[in-house]
């Protein structure tokens, strides 16, 4: 048999290794982006096609998983892309309210229906480009402690969220309501909707609003209309028109938005008026003081999470206003930042600002600003400062006044800046030109705690005596001399009645030296029988000169004590004693001229000063005085002139003011006289009118009466 030799005429050979062709990553890149659109395409056709209903439960339980809330959708459902942006429709669409809200759903409708722009979605704020609204019901609800709210979803216990109303373009809303309820703010509105075709053919719908609430047991009520605009109407924008009312007091806004609920951007106009413009802050919890009859206008835009008024103008009582003011509530709390400007402010207007009734003072004049109290006349305002208030609002406001108008009030061009920071309202600088000189006060009111502590600091930098005091009968020709003071003091209580009466601290008015003229110029100096034989030549032949004086005041718990009352001029010495209280508002000073040089004119008993603040009484000749006077009198008319000055004998042994201590507004007991020697006549911090300073038995019981309010 022959042998297989095939293995060798036709040896095996390895199998070769099949070439691979090479994919380019373009056409796998290219290739994943086909099926991924593809897919999306698919998706979108069966979308399309079904109108998305299959997803009604799964966007139940989703949508209710993620905030929380049971949603439900009783009737038809359609979730899809039409063609580019999403369309949702839902029938009986409800969605619940958190177990401690009023209300057992957040929204409810009977029909809703919708366009909303797919990249809003994705970035930025969501649009919704059309909504239909049938029998809908919103509530918004903060809890009582103002702590939650019902449109913040998911974790209950994070915090508050701002109300974020989608943007809408063009509405159309039938049988709608929309509830907010603000405990915390005292605050509650109902407002139903209704949209009807418009009448204009450049608006194609006309939605209608109406309703009313309270605020802070106010009631109120507004309507309104915001206009859509027609789609063939390039550039179109909503038009808004609003009123409100509540009591006499009126608002109206109107202009044009960007979209259904834009407001950021708007284009608005505000008119407001009423009887008294703190009734209108009252709803937003803000305390300012009364006014009379305003009306005011102004610009109205919103930035971020603030209202803006702009251009804002009008006129309280007499007097006018203009500037611009900011609304905001960081941190849910309230902020009011303005710059406001005054051309001419009434002096009635300005009575409100301390506490005094506006129609009070409008039907009675000064007259008004005085109250009577346990048959006494009071001018100091009782007016209690709205603590509550205060404490649910913060501030920065600039105000500056270019002339106040008064007959005997010369002032100008006041500057003031108020804040407020959390229940502390500092005034700082108050400032103002009074009488050819300037007056800067820097004023805290701490209502942090209980009772409310007020520091006064007061400056009056050197101002004309002539123009400050033209009013009391002093000349202007022939005035040189200056005056300059300073009250500090710091008191407790709601109201400037109660904390002057409370206070402690010190008054100091200074006189460098200087001339004074007036008609009764000889009065100051007390030198009676000259100003007697003055007056009845009608005028002086020369005016007094003053070296230096000195008027102070300690003030312990509201009563103010001379210390000291020390004028030198050329002729005499003044000094004073005694003093006057804040709580019951009487004067009980006795002041006295002591000549320098031999006179048989000048009377040695003191002249009393008393009364009360709204009505001063001044002694001009005290008791033991008339005696002398009649005495001298009666024989210059009966013997001779030379009989008259028997009982006017002045030796004069004033002792001069070392003017040092003086012009420093030192106490009284720094005081010295020109030899360097302590005084003892110029008051000794006490309400003594002795020179002691001290009281007798007597005494001490008719100044405590007096002056520590002990009826």
């Amino acid at each position: 048999m022959p042998a297989d030799l095939s293995h060798e005429r036709f040896p095996p050979t390895e199998a070769l290794p099949i070439p691979r062709r090479r994919v380019s990553p373009v056409r796998v890149v290219l290739y994943t982006i086909g099926s991924i659109i593809a897919a999306i395409i698919l998706a979108w056709l069966v979308l399309y096609i079904t109108k998305g209903r299959f997803l009604k439960g799964p966007f139940e339980r989703i949508v209710g998983a993620q905030i929380e809330r049971k949603v439900d959708v009783a009737g038809d459902f359609q979730l899809y892309f039409n063609p580019f942006n999403v369309k949702f429709y839902a029938e009986g669409l409800t969605i619940s309210n958190p177990e401690w809200a009023s209300s057992r759903n957040f929204f409810e409708s009977r029909v809703i229906d919708t366009n909303i722009a797919t990249w809003t979605l994705l970035f930025g704020k969501d649009r919704i480009n059309w909504l239909a609204l049938v029998a809908g019901d919103v509530s918004l609800e903060w809890d009582k402690a103002g702590k939650r709210n019902s449109w913040t979803f998911g974790d209950p216990d994070k915090p508050p969220e701002s109300l974020d109303i989608p943007i809408i373009r063009q509405a159309v809303v039938r049988g709608t309501e929309i509830h907010y309820r603000d405990p915390p703010m005292q605050f509650s509105a109902d407002i139903r909707i209704e949209t009807v075709r418009a009448a204009d053919t450049r608006f194609q719908n006309d939605i209608r609003f109406s309703g009313g609430g309270s605020m802070r047991n106010r009631p109120f009520t507004l309507s309104g209309s915001l206009m859509s605009p027609n789609e063939t109407v390039a550039g179109g924008r909503n038009q808004l028109r609003l009123a409100a009312r509540s009591g006499l007091t009126a608002m109206t806004i109107l202009g044009t938005l960007p979209g259904a609920t834009e407001i950021d951007g708007a284009d608005l106009k505000m008119g407001v008026r009423g009887p008294n413009i703190s009734l209108l802050f009252d709803f937003l919890g803000v305390a300012v003081p009364d006014t009379r009859t305003y009306r005011i206008t102004s610009n109205l835009t919103k930035q971020d999470d603030s209202w803006r008024f702009t251009r804002l103008k009008g006129v309280f009582g007499e007097s006018d206003i203009a500037g611009l003011m900011t609304i905001s509530r960081p941190d849910r709390r309230l902020k009011i930042d303005a710059d406001l400007q005054t051309r001419v402010l009434d002096i009635v207007d300005a009575g409100p600002f301390i506490g005094y009734d506006p129609d009070r003072l409008e039907a009675r004049g000064n007259a008004g600003a005085v109250n009577a109290v346990a048959g006494r006349p009071r001018v100091l305002p009782d007016a209690p400062l709205r603590i509550d208030a205060i404490s649910r609002f913060d501030a920065d406001v600039k105000w500056s006044v270019r002339d106040v108008r008064a007959e005997s009030f010369p002032v100008s061009n006041i500057a003031l800046k108020l804040d407020l920071d959390r229940s502390l309202l500092t005034l700082s600088p108050f400032s103002f030109d009074v009488a050819g000189g300037h007056l800067d006060s820097d004023i805290a009111i701490n209502a942090r705690g209980a009772p409310v502590r007020t520091r006064y600091d007061i400056r009056l930098a050197p101002t004309p005596m002539g123009q400050l005091l033209s009013r009391f009968g002093v000349e202007q020709s022939g005035t040189t001399g200056m005056l300059k003071a300073r009250v500090a003091m710091t008191g407790e209580g709601d109201t400037i009645h109660k904390s002057l009466a409370s206070s402690d601290g010190r008054v100091a008015i200074i006189m460098p030296r200087g001339s004074m003229w007036t008609r009764n110029v000889q009065l100051s100096e007390l030198d009676i029988g000259t100003f007697v034989t003055k007056m009845f030549e009608k005028k002086l032949k020369e005016p007094v000169q003053i070296n230096c004086g000195l008027i102070g005041f300690t003030v312990r718990d509201g009563v103010a004590a001379a210390d000291p009352i020390l004028i030198d001029t050329r002729k005499n010495v003044i000094v004073g004693r005694g003093g006057f209280s804040f709580k019951n508002e009487t004067l009980d000073l006795a002041v006295r001229a002591d000549g320098k040089k031999f006179s048989l004119f000048s009377g040695q008993s003191p002249v009393g000063v008393g009364g009360y603040f709204a009505r001063p009484k001044l002694d001009v000749i005290t008791p033991e005085l008339v005696g002398r006077a009649g005495a001298g009198l009666g024989l210059g008319a009966l013997v001779s002139p030379l009989a008259a000055v028997i009982a006017f004998v002045d030796v004069g042994d004033a002792k001069a003011a070392d003017c040092g201590p003086v012009l420093a507004g030192a106490h009284a007991t720094a005081q010295r006289t020109r030899g360097g020697q302590a005084r003892d006549d110029v008051g000794r911090g006490t309400t003594s009118k002795k020179e002691s300073g001290k009281l007798s038995k007597k005494t001490e019981q008719k100044q405590e009466k007096k002056f520590l309010g002990i009826f």
